[in-house]
Protein backbone atom coordinates (compact mmCIF):
# COMPACT_ATOMS: atom_id res chain seq x y z
CA UNK A 1 0.00 0.00 0.00
CA UNK A 2 0.91 3.52 -0.58
CA UNK A 3 0.00 7.08 1.10
CA UNK A 4 -1.24 9.22 -1.42
CA UNK A 5 -2.43 12.79 -0.68
CA UNK A 6 -6.40 13.45 -1.17
CA UNK A 7 -4.98 16.50 -3.72
CA UNK A 8 -3.18 13.89 -5.49
CA UNK A 9 -5.73 11.24 -5.47
CA UNK A 10 -7.12 10.33 -8.69
CA UNK A 11 -10.39 8.10 -10.11
CA UNK A 12 -9.43 4.67 -10.14
CA UNK A 13 -7.34 3.85 -7.42
CA UNK A 14 -8.44 1.62 -4.76
CA UNK A 15 -8.10 1.80 -1.09
CA UNK A 16 -6.34 -0.24 1.33
CA UNK A 17 -7.48 0.16 4.27
CA UNK A 18 -10.87 1.75 5.69
CA UNK A 19 -11.33 5.62 5.71
CA UNK A 20 -13.10 7.43 8.62
CA UNK A 21 -14.37 11.39 9.42
CA UNK A 22 -13.31 12.67 12.78
CA UNK A 23 -16.10 11.17 14.32
CA UNK A 24 -15.06 7.71 13.93
CA UNK A 25 -17.65 7.20 11.28
CA UNK A 26 -16.84 5.14 8.09
CA UNK A 27 -16.75 6.67 4.69
CA UNK A 28 -15.28 4.05 2.47
CA UNK A 29 -14.58 0.69 3.48
CA UNK A 30 -11.33 -1.04 2.34
CA UNK A 31 -11.32 -2.09 -1.40
CA UNK A 32 -13.69 0.81 -2.62
CA UNK A 33 -12.66 2.09 -5.85
CA UNK A 34 -12.44 5.95 -6.04
CA UNK A 35 -14.56 8.45 -8.56
CA UNK A 36 -14.50 11.98 -8.49
CA UNK A 37 -17.15 12.38 -6.13
CA UNK A 38 -15.39 9.98 -3.62
CA UNK A 39 -12.89 12.10 -4.11
CA UNK A 40 -14.32 15.52 -3.72
CA UNK A 41 -15.63 13.94 -0.17
CA UNK A 42 -12.30 13.51 1.18
CA UNK A 43 -11.81 16.55 0.89
CA UNK A 44 -14.44 18.17 1.89
CA UNK A 45 -13.82 16.08 5.40
CA UNK A 46 -10.39 17.44 5.09
CA UNK A 47 -9.26 14.44 5.05
CA UNK A 48 -5.48 15.12 4.28
CA UNK A 49 -4.31 11.83 2.71
CA UNK A 50 -5.37 7.95 2.72
CA UNK A 51 -3.68 4.48 2.00
CA UNK A 52 -4.04 2.81 -1.90
CA UNK A 53 -3.50 0.07 -2.82
CA UNK A 54 -0.23 -0.32 -4.98
CA UNK A 55 -1.74 -2.35 -7.90
CA UNK A 56 -4.27 0.57 -8.78
CA UNK A 57 -1.20 2.46 -9.11
CA UNK A 58 0.46 0.13 -11.95
CA UNK A 59 -1.82 2.11 -14.58
CA UNK A 60 -2.33 5.41 -13.35
CA UNK A 61 0.69 8.42 -13.46
CA UNK A 62 0.07 10.39 -10.01
CA UNK A 63 0.16 13.98 -11.22
CA UNK A 64 2.17 16.47 -9.65
CA UNK A 65 0.51 19.93 -9.80
CA UNK A 66 2.21 22.78 -8.44
CA UNK A 67 0.85 24.12 -5.13
CA UNK A 68 0.04 27.66 -4.09
CA UNK A 69 1.94 28.51 -1.06
CA UNK A 70 0.09 28.72 2.24
CA UNK A 71 2.05 30.84 3.44
CA UNK A 72 1.64 33.68 0.85
CA UNK A 73 -1.92 32.94 0.04
CA UNK A 74 -4.99 35.04 1.43
CA UNK A 75 -5.86 34.02 4.74
CA UNK A 76 -8.94 32.13 5.74
CA UNK A 77 -10.18 35.60 7.70
CA UNK A 78 -8.62 37.77 5.05
CA UNK A 79 -11.44 35.68 2.50
CA UNK A 80 -13.75 35.81 5.38
CA UNK A 81 -13.62 39.90 5.86
CA UNK A 82 -14.48 40.70 2.55
CA UNK A 83 -17.24 37.94 2.12
CA UNK A 84 -20.97 39.64 1.61
CA UNK A 85 -21.65 36.93 4.54
CA UNK A 86 -19.71 38.85 6.74
CA UNK A 87 -20.74 42.14 6.01
CA UNK A 88 -24.01 40.77 6.45
CA UNK A 89 -23.40 39.49 9.73
CA UNK A 90 -21.64 42.70 10.98
CA UNK A 91 -23.99 45.87 10.10
CA UNK A 92 -27.14 42.86 11.55
CA UNK A 93 -24.37 42.66 14.60
CA UNK A 94 -23.95 46.07 15.02
CA UNK A 95 -28.18 47.24 14.68
CA UNK A 96 -28.72 44.37 17.21
CA UNK A 97 -25.81 45.80 19.78
CA UNK A 98 -27.68 49.54 19.47
CA UNK A 99 -30.81 47.95 20.23
CA UNK A 100 -30.27 45.61 22.85
CA UNK A 101 -28.16 48.19 24.53
CA UNK A 102 -31.10 50.45 24.69
CA UNK A 103 -33.44 47.80 25.83
CA UNK A 104 -31.54 46.53 28.51
CA UNK A 105 -30.56 50.38 29.75
CA UNK A 106 -34.43 51.25 29.63
CA UNK A 107 -34.76 48.13 31.77
CA UNK A 108 -32.59 48.66 34.94
CA UNK A 109 -32.35 52.40 34.98
CA UNK A 110 -36.39 53.36 34.13
CA UNK A 111 -37.78 49.29 35.03
CA UNK A 112 -38.84 49.23 32.16
CA UNK A 113 -40.71 45.90 31.07
CA UNK A 114 -38.78 43.15 29.07
CA UNK A 115 -39.46 42.44 25.52
CA UNK A 116 -38.16 39.23 25.76
CA UNK A 117 -39.30 38.28 21.91
CA UNK A 118 -38.08 41.93 20.91
CA UNK A 119 -34.50 40.80 22.06
CA UNK A 120 -34.55 37.27 20.58
CA UNK A 121 -35.70 37.79 17.53
CA UNK A 122 -32.41 40.37 17.33
CA UNK A 123 -29.61 37.37 17.89
CA UNK A 124 -32.21 34.82 15.28
CA UNK A 125 -32.09 36.99 12.90
CA UNK A 126 -27.98 37.85 13.26
CA UNK A 127 -27.66 33.76 12.96
CA UNK A 128 -30.17 33.77 9.95
CA UNK A 129 -28.43 35.80 7.66
CA UNK A 130 -25.09 34.51 9.03
CA UNK A 131 -25.55 31.12 7.45
CA UNK A 132 -23.37 30.31 4.10
CA UNK A 133 -19.64 29.37 3.71
CA UNK A 134 -18.99 30.29 6.71
CA UNK A 135 -19.06 29.34 10.31
CA UNK A 136 -20.77 31.49 13.24
CA UNK A 137 -17.49 31.20 15.43
CA UNK A 138 -15.50 32.40 12.29
CA UNK A 139 -17.34 35.70 12.33
CA UNK A 140 -17.51 35.79 16.19
CA UNK A 141 -13.89 35.73 15.79
CA UNK A 142 -13.29 38.54 13.19
CA UNK A 143 -15.89 41.04 15.53
CA UNK A 144 -13.29 41.56 18.10
CA UNK A 145 -12.88 45.28 17.78
CA UNK A 146 -15.94 46.33 20.14
CA UNK A 147 -14.14 47.24 23.35
CA UNK A 148 -17.24 46.17 25.91
CA UNK A 149 -17.39 43.79 28.14
CA UNK A 150 -20.89 43.60 28.96
CA UNK A 151 -23.52 44.33 25.59
CA UNK A 152 -21.57 42.61 23.03
CA UNK A 153 -20.44 40.00 25.42
CA UNK A 154 -23.91 39.19 26.05
CA UNK A 155 -24.85 39.04 22.11
CA UNK A 156 -21.53 36.69 21.52
CA UNK A 157 -22.92 34.17 24.51
CA UNK A 158 -26.46 34.39 23.47
CA UNK A 159 -24.99 32.97 19.54
CA UNK A 160 -22.54 30.45 20.96
CA UNK A 161 -25.31 29.35 22.92
CA UNK A 162 -27.71 28.79 19.93
CA UNK A 163 -25.16 26.71 17.97
CA UNK A 164 -23.85 25.20 21.08
CA UNK A 165 -28.07 23.95 22.13
CA UNK A 166 -27.57 22.22 18.29
CA UNK A 167 -24.37 20.26 19.23
CA UNK A 168 -26.30 19.00 21.88
CA UNK A 169 -29.61 18.30 19.89
CA UNK A 170 -32.03 20.40 22.02
CA UNK A 171 -35.26 21.05 20.73
CA UNK A 172 -36.36 24.65 19.53
CA UNK A 173 -37.80 25.99 22.00
CA UNK A 174 -35.01 25.26 24.48
CA UNK A 175 -32.74 26.34 21.85
CA UNK A 176 -34.50 29.77 22.01
CA UNK A 177 -34.50 29.77 25.74
CA UNK A 178 -31.13 29.11 26.02
CA UNK A 179 -29.99 31.91 23.52
CA UNK A 180 -32.18 34.09 25.75
CA UNK A 181 -30.00 32.82 28.69
CA UNK A 182 -27.03 33.99 26.68
CA UNK A 183 -28.53 37.66 26.26
CA UNK A 184 -29.49 38.48 30.13
CA UNK A 185 -26.74 36.39 31.82
CA UNK A 186 -24.96 39.63 32.51
CA UNK A 187 -27.72 41.86 33.27
CA UNK A 188 -26.38 42.18 36.59
CA UNK A 189 -23.00 43.79 35.66
CA UNK A 190 -25.01 47.10 35.01
CA UNK A 191 -25.03 47.31 38.82
CA UNK A 192 -21.70 47.36 39.19
CA UNK A 193 -19.67 50.74 39.02
CA UNK A 194 -18.12 51.21 35.71
CA UNK A 195 -14.72 52.51 37.08
CA UNK A 196 -14.44 48.69 38.44
CA UNK A 197 -15.96 47.34 34.96
CA UNK A 198 -13.40 49.42 32.97
CA UNK A 199 -10.70 49.29 35.06
CA UNK A 200 -7.40 49.28 33.31
CA UNK A 201 -5.72 46.59 35.93
CA UNK A 202 -5.74 44.21 37.91
CA UNK A 203 -8.45 44.23 40.07
CA UNK A 204 -8.38 43.85 44.09
CA UNK A 205 -9.44 41.68 45.84
CA UNK A 206 -12.37 44.16 47.02
CA UNK A 207 -13.35 45.74 43.51
CA UNK A 208 -13.46 41.68 42.40
CA UNK A 209 -15.77 40.81 45.28
CA UNK A 210 -17.95 43.74 43.95
CA UNK A 211 -17.89 42.39 40.76
CA UNK A 212 -18.87 38.69 41.45
CA UNK A 213 -22.21 40.24 43.32
CA UNK A 214 -23.45 40.60 39.39
CA UNK A 215 -24.83 37.33 39.40
CA UNK A 216 -27.19 38.13 42.49
CA UNK A 217 -27.73 41.44 41.09
CA UNK A 218 -29.16 39.82 37.81
CA UNK A 219 -31.17 37.23 39.48
CA UNK A 220 -32.76 40.47 41.40
CA UNK A 221 -33.29 42.35 37.85
CA UNK A 222 -35.15 39.30 36.38
CA UNK A 223 -36.90 37.76 39.34
CA UNK A 224 -40.38 39.40 38.50
CA UNK A 225 -39.58 40.04 35.16
CA UNK A 226 -41.81 37.88 31.87
CA UNK A 227 -38.83 35.70 31.64
CA UNK A 228 -38.18 31.88 31.83
CA UNK A 229 -37.29 30.38 34.64
CA UNK A 230 -34.34 29.15 33.19
CA UNK A 231 -33.07 32.99 32.22
CA UNK A 232 -32.94 33.72 35.68
CA UNK A 233 -31.17 30.80 36.80
CA UNK A 234 -28.38 31.39 33.76
CA UNK A 235 -27.96 35.09 35.52
CA UNK A 236 -27.69 33.44 39.09
CA UNK A 237 -25.44 30.40 38.46
CA UNK A 238 -23.34 31.38 35.43
CA UNK A 239 -19.98 31.35 37.63
CA UNK A 240 -21.27 28.09 39.72
CA UNK A 241 -18.78 25.13 38.79
CA UNK A 242 -20.03 21.63 38.87
CA UNK A 243 -17.10 20.74 41.27
CA UNK A 244 -18.55 23.19 43.68
CA UNK A 245 -15.88 26.13 43.64
CA UNK A 246 -17.71 28.68 42.09
CA UNK A 247 -20.31 31.41 43.51
CA UNK A 248 -22.48 32.66 44.50
CA UNK A 249 -24.10 29.73 46.25
CA UNK A 250 -20.80 27.27 45.58
CA UNK A 251 -23.37 24.79 43.97
CA UNK A 252 -22.22 21.59 42.39
CA UNK A 253 -23.25 18.78 39.91
CA UNK A 254 -26.69 18.89 39.03
CA UNK A 255 -27.66 21.64 41.44
CA UNK A 256 -26.67 23.80 38.81
CA UNK A 257 -29.42 24.56 36.50
CA UNK A 258 -28.33 23.08 32.69
CA UNK A 259 -29.02 25.93 30.98
CA UNK A 260 -26.79 27.82 33.31
CA UNK A 261 -24.06 25.13 32.45
CA UNK A 262 -24.02 25.99 28.93
CA UNK A 263 -23.82 30.13 29.27
CA UNK A 264 -21.42 28.93 31.76
CA UNK A 265 -19.09 27.27 29.31
CA UNK A 266 -20.20 29.92 26.45
CA UNK A 267 -19.51 32.58 28.57
CA UNK A 268 -15.84 31.38 29.20
CA UNK A 269 -14.96 30.56 25.79
CA UNK A 270 -16.36 34.50 24.80
CA UNK A 271 -14.47 36.14 27.73
CA UNK A 272 -10.97 34.66 26.72
CA UNK A 273 -11.11 35.00 23.29
CA UNK A 274 -12.29 38.35 23.12
CA UNK A 275 -9.57 41.07 23.99
CA UNK A 276 -9.95 43.12 26.83
CA UNK A 277 -8.35 46.44 28.23
CA UNK A 278 -5.63 44.56 30.12
CA UNK A 279 -5.14 41.53 27.62
CA UNK A 280 -5.27 40.80 23.85
CA UNK A 281 -7.60 37.83 22.60
CA UNK A 282 -6.48 34.64 23.27
CA UNK A 283 -5.98 32.09 20.30
CA UNK A 284 -9.19 29.79 20.26
CA UNK A 285 -6.71 26.82 20.42
CA UNK A 286 -5.40 28.19 23.89
CA UNK A 287 -8.40 28.74 25.02
CA UNK A 288 -9.21 25.30 24.46
CA UNK A 289 -6.21 23.56 25.70
CA UNK A 290 -6.90 25.56 28.81
CA UNK A 291 -10.36 23.86 28.92
CA UNK A 292 -8.53 20.59 28.47
CA UNK A 293 -6.39 20.91 31.52
CA UNK A 294 -9.38 21.58 33.94
CA UNK A 295 -12.76 21.55 32.29
CA UNK A 296 -13.53 17.48 33.21
CA UNK A 297 -13.74 19.30 37.26
CA UNK A 298 -15.58 22.49 36.21
CA UNK A 299 -17.77 21.94 33.82
CA UNK A 300 -19.73 19.27 33.17
CA UNK A 301 -18.22 16.48 31.33
CA UNK A 302 -20.60 16.01 28.21
CA UNK A 303 -21.21 19.72 27.64
CA UNK A 304 -17.68 20.20 27.85
CA UNK A 305 -16.36 17.48 25.13
CA UNK A 306 -19.81 18.43 23.14
CA UNK A 307 -18.84 21.98 23.19
CA UNK A 308 -14.59 21.03 22.55
CA UNK A 309 -15.25 18.43 19.86
CA UNK A 310 -17.16 21.05 18.13
CA UNK A 311 -15.90 24.39 18.57
CA UNK A 312 -12.19 23.09 17.18
CA UNK A 313 -13.76 21.19 14.10
CA UNK A 314 -15.27 24.82 13.07
CA UNK A 315 -11.52 26.21 12.67
CA UNK A 316 -10.90 23.58 10.12
CA UNK A 317 -9.19 25.01 6.89
CA UNK A 318 -7.84 28.01 9.09
CA UNK A 319 -4.72 29.46 8.28
CA UNK A 320 -2.64 29.43 11.96
CA UNK A 321 1.16 30.30 12.69
CA UNK A 322 2.81 28.31 15.06
CA UNK A 323 5.21 29.87 17.99
CA UNK A 324 8.14 29.23 15.67
CA UNK A 325 6.53 31.61 13.19
CA UNK A 326 5.55 28.62 10.81
CA UNK A 327 2.77 29.12 8.37
CA UNK A 328 -0.18 26.36 8.24
CA UNK A 329 -3.59 25.29 7.25
CA UNK A 330 -5.67 23.05 10.09
CA UNK A 331 -6.24 19.60 8.18
CA UNK A 332 -7.00 17.37 11.14
CA UNK A 333 -7.90 17.50 14.33
CA UNK A 334 -6.81 14.82 17.15
CA UNK A 335 -9.70 14.01 19.20
CA UNK A 336 -6.92 12.49 21.74
CA UNK A 337 -5.69 16.06 21.96
CA UNK A 338 -8.51 18.80 20.14
CA UNK A 339 -5.81 21.68 20.75
CA UNK A 340 -3.03 20.50 19.11
CA UNK A 341 -3.76 19.41 15.20
CA UNK A 342 -2.40 18.41 12.47
CA UNK A 343 -1.12 21.62 10.37
CA UNK A 344 -0.37 21.75 6.72
CA UNK A 345 2.29 23.61 5.67
CA UNK A 346 4.29 24.35 2.08
CA UNK A 347 6.80 21.70 2.98
CA UNK A 348 5.15 19.07 5.48
CA UNK A 349 2.81 18.62 7.52
CA UNK A 350 3.26 18.80 11.29
CA UNK A 351 0.87 16.93 14.20
CA UNK A 352 1.37 18.97 17.49
CA UNK A 353 0.34 15.96 19.02
CA UNK A 354 3.87 14.72 18.73
CA UNK A 355 5.62 18.14 18.82
CA UNK A 356 5.19 19.10 22.24
CA UNK A 357 7.64 22.13 21.77
CA UNK A 358 5.03 23.65 19.31
CA UNK A 359 1.93 24.98 19.68
CA UNK A 360 -0.91 27.57 17.55
CA UNK A 361 -0.16 30.98 18.66
CA UNK A 362 -2.44 32.86 16.35
CA UNK A 363 -5.52 32.17 13.47
CA UNK A 364 -4.07 34.49 10.38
Amino acid sequence: MRRIYTPDLIPGMITAEDVYNFNDQLIFPKGYKLTDKAITMLASYSIPFIKIEESSLASAKIPEPEKPSIKNSPSYLDTLSASPEFKQFKQDFEEHLDNFQSSINDMVEKNAPIDANQMLQGSMDILKDARGGFHVFDMLHNMRQFDDQTYAHCINVSLICNVFAGWLGWSEEDTKIVTMCGLLHDIGKLKIPDSIIRKPAKLTDEEYNVVKTHSLEGYKILVNSQVHDHVRNAALMHHERYDGSGYPLGLSGNKIDMFAQVVAIADVYDAMTSARIYRPALCPFKVVSLFEVEGLQKYEPKLILTFLENVVNTYLQNNVRLNNGVVGRIVMINKASLSRPIIQTDDAYIDLMYTPELHIEALV
